[in-house]
């Protein structure tokens, strides 16, 4: 199976031998990778690429995404791209039906409120059963609650933006609660994005953009438009259909990370340091990134049984899965309407 590969290394570049990909640094060979065994290149920061070893990736149609050493996101580099134009069509004028639109949204929005919900459940469970104060659980209790009454308000919201507002009031409740998610010393009072200015925000910012790159990616494997969405609307430079699909995983790949980390002391608040930008108060040390990666990618490979289809999987692969769902449902070689990945 494909990997990406993540180019950390400040100062370090990419070269190639052949059809292998080599990571140096001051005449040092810091990795040596087959290409076959690269599924995407993912540069943070100060590394370079030779132009050899960029054809090379752009030939084999695996993507080179840039992104700050903090993990912004800079652009991306994609060879030839399927050249799928009926697929394409197909979508643009599904986004442009408002019954199919607000149909699929709400299929986005609900995966996403579900699996908020399922993952304070469980929280809560085991707050209830470990805690020898039982109140403990009661925030969270309350929030599934809260959350479950935004969940059953989405079908019967008539636009989009009645459907934002309340697939934004359920995040709201969600992130309310995360405080008593979290042990000593971690602390977090809200969702913040711009800039995140705390460990936990930083955490949350940096999974969802490396979630973000992986979704992305397989809408472009599939030969879908990035650009155009449904709950996202189309909007200048905006991936729309990439932040349509990502909102199902927010929970079940990077929140869950992004808590095992600190509660598990994976991540310590050394790994953390001031940043040198007024956007970037905080950032991850280049030992916290490496890190992070580790863990996010064991889970993108971790394996398990879609319970849907009864076959064993891994996230990366119902990524693509889920991409390639969507793309019969707009061609209608598949009966609608889009489902979302639900964890129980």
């Amino acid at each position: 199976m494909r990997h990406p590969l993540y180019l950390v290394e400040q100062g370090s570049r990419l070269t190639k031998r052949g059809r292998r990909l080599i990571v140096t640094k001051e005449k040092t060979v810091l990795a040596q990778v087959a290409l076959v065994q690269v599924s995407q290149v993912l540069v943070f920061g100060n590394v370079s690429i030779t132009t050899p070893a960029l054809q090379l990736l752009l030939r084999e149609r695996i993507e080179v995404v840039l992104l700050s050493r903090t993990g912004k996101f800079y652009g991306r580099l994609i060879g030839e791209q399927n050249g799928n134009g009926a697929l394409r069509v197909a979508q643009l004028q599904r986004s442009q039906d408002p019954d199919f639109a607000l149909e699929t949204a709400q299929q986005f929005v609900s995966g996403k409120l579900n699996n908020l919900r399922v993952l304070l459940q469980r929280y809560a469970r085991r707050a209830a059963s470990t805690s020898t104060n039982r109140w403990e659980a009661a925030p969270l209790t309350q929030a599934v609650d809260g959350i479950g009454a935004m969940l059953r308000r989405v079908d019967s919201c008539q636009t989009l933006n009645s459907l934002s507002g309340v697939e934004g009031r359920g995040t709201a409740v969600y992130f309310r609660v995360w405080k008593d998610l979290l042990k000593s010393p971690w602390r977090f009072e809200k969702r913040l994005r711009r800039p995140p200015p705390d460990p936990v925000n930083v955490l949350l910012s940096f999974g969802y953009t490396l979630l973000m790159q992986n979704i992305w990616g397989a809408v472009l494997t599939a030969g879908l438009d990035p650009y155009v969405g449904f709950l996202h609307q189309l909007s200048y430079n905006r991936p729309s259909l990439p932040l349509d699909l990502v909102e199902e995983f927010r929970p079940v790949i990077v929140d869950s990370v992004v808590l095992r980390c600190l509660n598990n002391g994976i991540l310590t608040p050394e790994h953390f340091a001031p940043g040198d930008q007024e956007e970037r108060p905080l950032v991850l040390t280049e030992e916290g990134i490496r890190l992070f990666i580790r863990e996010i990618e064991a889970r993108f490979n971790q394996d398990f049984k879609n319970a849907r289809t009864g076959q064993r999987t891994t996230y990366r692969r119902l990524f693509l899965h889920q991409v390639y769902h969507l793309s019969r449902i707009l061609t209608e070689a598949e009966k609608g309407p889009y489902r979302p990945f639900l964890i129980r």
